[in-house]
């Protein structure tokens, strides 16, 4: 039995360095996204707001002007609703263009899910993996190397616990710009649809 224990903690205690080197890749990597997210938010503020006043006067009588009105924008909503308007004739090119779009819009909410899911789990690793030798150091009154492994502990936690936090804001209101996307561009195609059915 005493074998086993050592071979689990020999391993345990081998995974603290690689899970600390993700935590930080992790940590790093939550920085960049918040300010991608700002970048993000800038431009959907200005872009949003334009598209906004235009959607409420589209009917299906003047959807053929629409196009020409789109704000200036590379953003992804607007690109989408570009091609959507370009694609009008074909119902099932616009059906494969909203496809796209969810899932493009999934794979931009990818690493803010990885953070919310790794951060917190890879956080509670970093923290479990230095009580065993701060559990040692206690038994065998070595305060300096049990105080050591609970820096340790606590700094994993916090790390992992701030890169959840930031992958758990960012997917959240991503979510919500994404959905209110989705709904104008389906918007858009079902005043195509019902423009081609009565023609």
């Amino acid at each position: 039995m005493n074998t086993i224990s050592d071979i689990m903690f020999w391993i345990s205690n081998g995974l603290l360095v690689p899970d600390i080197v993700l935590l930080i890749f992790l940590f790093f990597r939550a920085l960049l996204l918040v300010g991608s997210f700002f970048g993000q938010y800038l431009s959907i503020r200005k872009t949003d707001k334009m598209l906004r006043e235009q959607l409420e006067t589209l009917r299906m009588t003047n959807i053929d002007d629409f196009e020409n009105k789109l704000p200036e924008s590379k953003s992804l909503v607007v690109t989408y609703m570009r091609k959507i308007l370009q694609a009008k004739e074909y119902p099932a090119v616009v059906q494969r263009l909203l496809a796209n779009f969810e899932i493009e819009a999934d794979k931009d909410l990818a690493t803010s899910k990885t953070l919310t899911k790794l951060g917190p789990i890879l956080g509670l690793m970093g923290t479990l993996i230095p009580m065993g030798p701060a559990l040692v150091g206690l038994s065998t009154g070595d305060i300096g190397s049990m105080a050591y492994n609970m820096q340790v502990a606590f700094a994993t936690t916090v790390i992992g616990l701030v890169a959840g936090a930031v992958g758990f804001l960012t997917q959240q209101v991503k979510q919500r710009w994404y959905l209110q996307d989705m709904t104008n561009l389906e918007f858009v195609a079902e005043l195509l649809n019902e423009k081609r059915n009565r023609q």
